[in-house]
């Protein structure tokens, strides 16, 4: 099903975020891994993105899901991931990550990204009107406005690099 327009924004930053996962998950298979460089990284985007992403998420959508008794249940998993992801992101930010720590932030930002994506998104925009879509559209914009719009780029030590390097 494609996006609806108003779900477009955090698509976007959607994809930001599963680039940064897949960047921690390559490094890490190659063995080349900087945590240092990445918590920074991943502090940066929670300040610049995700912290404005799970607060309009939180404020806008979910209680727009939660109308529905078919979407409480999902809404509450999501709530607590946010939860854990937010801990997560502490103790990146305090310097706590190593290597197995940052395989498991990876995963489970990516796996509560493809939730929301899969299923939320795509249940909400079978089970709202156009208006209501519109309504949750607006409130996100508001939400978002303090958001970094661009996606991050990896510093030296956070970049994909090719077999020669």
């Amino acid at each position: 099903m494609l996006r609806d327009k108003n779900l477009i924004p955090l698509s976007h930053q959607h994809q930001h975020a599963l680039a940064l996962c897949v960047r921690i998950d390559r490094t890490i298979q190659a063995g080349q891994v900087d945590v240092a460089a990445f918590q920074a990284e991943i502090q940066q985007i929670f300040q610049q993105e995700i912290g404005f992403h799970f607060e309009a998420e939180e404020k806008v959508l979910f209680p727009a899901a939660e109308r529905f008794s078919e979407l409480k249940v999902l809404v509450a998993e999501l709530s607590v991931e946010h939860a854990v992801l937010r801990e997560m992101f502490d103790l990146s930010r305090t310097g706590e990550f190593d290597t197995a720590l940052l395989t498991k932030f990876a995963g489970l930002l990516s796996t509560h990204i493809r939730k929301e994506e899969r299923q939320l998104f795509e249940r909400m925009q079978g089970l709202l009107t156009q208006e209501e879509m519109a309504a949750i559209g607006e409130g996100l914009q508001g939400a978002l406005a303090n958001a970094n719009e661009s996606c991050l780029l990896p510093n030296e030590a956070t970049r994909l690099r090719g077999k020669a390097e």
